[in-house]
């Protein structure tokens, strides 16, 4: 009996050893980080001034994907993050914006609205959020089906749609800032009641002791010397200031929602990620559990001051130390080469217009509210006192499929009423129809890159082509989301596990990320993936 039961034993020893031999190759943990609105030239233009164990060790340890692009436009926010995470773009996953008309009720609809779930975590409609808008699965989703939904997946970023999207359908948690108390909360998507850590984490009040520090340089101001002068008169002043200069006291309006547009909005998100990784004990648990962070203030930041500001530069001089503290961390808890890392942005940004224009460059502010207000009088003109113009977002023209058809106007003829108008606007370039996008007389490139995020029961009808350089409605500020390599040339970093030093300038897209890591980790791409499997030297 007993000898049976000792060679039961080393069967069944055997039998173990041969499946952990046969286990897929995997880290304990992956760790994606989406930094919001950052171009691919601030891995160099801030480096003399950045630590060694950041930004530079990443590029110096890691693989630098050095032409990577986004492969379609609009460039926002929600569109980034899910097309980082799902392997696809807009006309598969379904986020074509931030918002967007949906063609079937005729409504607006936020991207990660969700009425049928709550707030947890605090007061209000912050929190009826979830993923349901998103229609494919997302590599976080694909690594937890591969190990039995044994592992676990966090999600972290000030914005809710930079948590959502990156944390997929089957998200163990994501949780977001919400300004009204300062505090980091989720849904009942994910959860019933925060859990203790978090709920310690929002008691220490952390975002109100932040901002009562202000806001100044890290550095003497005048050795800030890659920016342009402080008191830009193309920026944006923040509530409770009256010119955009240091030091900016962070006091003015609501502090909790300031916090966003300062350096102190990517530590504090660092911090959360940080206790995330201790309080879930994530990649010490058997299985291969990921962490989606987004630093969401660098895009608040740029919005408000621009590529060439002083705040931009020390936002990016603070960042590169929140990261080099990540890594540390992951360095003593696990090891560098039991965690793989990778570092993208959601889009990039153009320069502010009235910036070059200073500089005798072209770009100029197109004048939302003429162009439309002219355009409703053409339409007017052309077909009398009805509405055909229902929404405008995206740079795209929703119009009244019901109206249009039952006064029998012709598309062709309509589009033409349009164009006529629009061709009046300083800064336009072209109109392109969506339902014809390779019928446009531009370029295959761009062609491409507007049939990729044209998605029929979400887009417009028109989209606006402005110059290169030209923005939307801005007049201080800058924004994102043409089709030029400003807004979709963008950082792609590896590192960590198995990831060797190398740079490689072969065109890589934001779709091969997702389907990039699919073929390392051993587990099925996400369902709409488009990408390919980046090839290393």
């Amino acid at each position: 009996m007993k000898i049976t039961s000792i060679l039961l034993g080393l069967l069944l020893l055997g039998s173990n050893n041969l499946l952990a031999q046969n286990k897929p190759a995997r880290p304990k943990l992956v760790v994606g980080i989406v930094v919001d609105q950052m171009r691919y030239d601030y891995l160099y233009r801030f480096a003399n001034r950045y630590g060694e164990n950041g930004l530079k060790r990443m590029m110096r340890e890691g693989l630098n994907c050095q032409d990577n692009h986004y492969n379609y436009a609009p460039t926002v926010t929600a569109a980034g993050h899910a097309s980082v995470y799902t392997g696809t773009v807009p006309a598969v996953h379904g986020i074509v914006g931030n918002e967007w008309m949906d063609r079937a009720t005729g409504k607006k609809v936020y991207c990660t609205d969700d009425s049928t779930v709550t707030t947890v975590g605090t007061t209000g409609k912050t929190g009826f959020m979830s993923p349901k808008n998103l229609w494919t699965s997302t590599i976080t989703d694909q690594l937890k089906i591969a190990q039995n939904y044994q592992s676990k997946t966090i999600a972290i970023a000030l914005k809710d749609r930079g948590a959502i999207l990156p944390g997929g359908h089957t998200a163990d948690a994501a949780y977001w800032y919400d300004s009204k108390e300062g505090r980091w909360i989720t849904s009942s998507f994910y959860m019933k009641a925060l859990p203790t850590w978090v709920q310690a984490f929002n008691a220490e009040e952390r975002a109100q002791k932040y901002t009562k520090l202000g806001w100044n340089t890290l550095y003497s101001i005048d050795t800030y010397r890659t920016s342009a002068p402080d008191a830009g008169e193309f920026e944006s002043k923040m509530a409770g200031e009256s010119a955009p200069v240091f030091p900016h006291t962070l006091q003015g309006g609501n502090p909790l929602e300031l916090i966003r547009t300062s350096p102190y909005g990517n530590t504090i998100t660092k911090d959360f990620a940080i206790q995330a990784l201790q309080a879930e004990q994530l990649g010490k648990r058997g299985t291969t559990d990921f962490l989606a962070i987004s630093f969401s203030s660098t895009d608040y930041v740029g919005h408000s001051f621009g590529p060439q500001s002083i705040e931009l530069e020390d936002t990016y001089l603070r960042l590169d130390r929140d990261i080099a503290e990540l890594l540390t961390y992951l360095d003593k808890q696990y090891g560098k080469d039991q965690v793989l890392v990778f570092l993208t942005a959601d889009h990039a940004v153009a320069e502010i217009p009235g910036f070059i224009k200073s500089k005798k460059l072209p770009g100029g502010i197109f004048d939302r509210t003429k162009a439309v207000s002219d355009l409703k009088k053409a339409l007017s003109t052309a077909y009398g006192d009805v509405d055909l113009l229902i929404g405008e977002d995206n740079s795209q023209l929703h119009f009244n499929a019901a109206t249009i058809k039952k006064m029998g106007i012709s598309r062709t003829d309509l589009m033409q009423v349009v164009r006529q108008s629009m061709e009046k606007q300083d800064g336009f370039a072209d109109l392109i129809d969506l339902q014809a996008i390779s019928q446009a007389s531009i370029i295959s490139h761009y062609k491409n890159i507007l049939q990729n995020g044209y998605n029929p029961a979400r887009s417009g009808d028109f989209m606006l082509l402005l110059k290169p350089q030209w923005l939307i409605g801005y007049k201080t500020g800058t924004s994102h989301s043409t089709v030029y390599a400003y807004d979709t040339h963008v950082p792609l970093l590896f590192y960590g596990w198995k990831v060797k030093p190398q740079e490689i300038s072969t065109r890589t897209e934001i779709s091969d990320i997702s389907t990039t890591l699919a073929n390392w980790l051993n587990c099925m791409e996400p369902s709409g993936s488009i990408g390919k499997v980046i090839q290393t030297k």
